[in-house]
């Protein structure tokens, strides 16, 4: 118990750091390449900090333990909008000015949509995992689009170009990119060993841990991301890299234990977390894109939203097996 205590703190720990090593330098790798930095923002930061809740779902998927895995995939997206969203607004008020985002939000709903379609039949097989990875590659590419076809104009444009390193040499961007990859396996394998023990310990279920503390602990880079834009105002960047993760994860995270562990969806997945999951997302965007103005998220739409999110995860611990 203790051993697994200390492997979850560490792993948690472990993962922040190397989320944000591998994305340092996997984005210093591309501007040295000479990719622009909106294009590098849409892309290596905005889905970059995805890379802890993709780890952990392939090795737990390979673990045998992919309850655990589409846990993480809807847990975090309801993590990012709930707390990471809410948090950040406490901090700061957050107002959104980009067009790009405001574009981005109606594809965010979409890809819930899509995923939720091949899970309803309750079976989550290798062909919906390709399908999963299939649709990340599009979105990617539309991305990538949107943001070559606004690069001059929008907003976000400076917020990025501040954030991604400008002058950093290419051995040591290899470097960054190489170490945040190894520590993220080291960490993630950390992680998954000690919720499972935990798990069992309790008898708590796999996709309960899946959904809180492994689903909050791997949030974790995107709430330091989060909480620095805001207090900073960068308010564009940070509802980015929200928009941008809850993508990856309903897709490339998704697809982990699809395509290694094809088996049953859980029942509480589509009755109970994949609706609260769409409730707040539909909530994040009514207040994120501004139907005739800049969206704006207050602290008191922020509050709600959190004491929402800590009362499901009291239901959750409630009726938890």
């Amino acid at each position: 118990m203790l051993n697994a205590s200390i492997a979850i703190i560490g792993g948690f720990l472990l993962l922040v750091w190397s989320a944000d090593r591998f994305v340092l330098g996997a984005s210093a790798m591309a501007r040295n390449l000479g990719v622009a930095p909106l294009i590098i923002g849409l892309t290596i930061v905005g889905f970059g900090t995805s890379a802890p809740e993709l780890m952990v779902s392939a090795i737990a998927a390979w673990n045998g333990n992919p309850a655990l895995a589409i846990g993480n995939a809807i847990g975090s997206n309801i993590t990012n909008i709930a707390m990471v969203l809410s948090v950040s607004a406490l901090v700061a008020p957050i107002v959104v000015k980009s067009e790009v985002l405001r574009r981005e939000l109606p594809l965010m709903l979409l890809v819930m949509l899509f995923a939720l379609a091949l899970m309803l039949d309750s079976d989550l097989s290798r062909g919906d995992g390709l399908m999963l990875m299939l649709g990340m590659c599009m979105m990617i590419y539309w991305v990538t689009m949107l943001g070559l076809r606004t690069r001059k104009s929008d907003p976000i444009l400076d917020e990025f170009d501040v954030e991604i390193p400008e002058k950093m040499p290419m051995p040591k961007a290899i470097a960054w990119l190489t170490a945040g990859m190894i520590m993220l396996f080291v960490s993630s394998r950390m992680l998954v060993w000690g919720a499972v023990s935990i798990a069992q310990h309790f008898g708590i279920s796999d996709l309960v841990i899946g959904l809180t503390i492994i689903a909050i602990g791997t949030s974790l880079p995107e709430l330091a991301a989060a909480v620095m834009s805001a207090y900073k105002d960068e308010h564009d960047l940070a509802i980015g890299n929200i928009i941008g993760s809850n993508m990856f994860n309903l897709l490339g995270v998704l697809a982990m234990p699809g395509l290694i562990s094809p088996g049953v969806v859980p029942a509480e997945i589509l009755s109970r977390d994949y609706p609260v999951m769409i409730g707040v997302s539909i909530a994040f965007f009514m207040m994120a894109y501004g139907f005739r103005r800049h969206g704006r998220i207050n602290r008191l739409e922020a509050a709600v939203m959190l004491i929402g999110y800590i009362l499901y995860l009291f239901y959750l611990y409630q009726t938890a097996s």
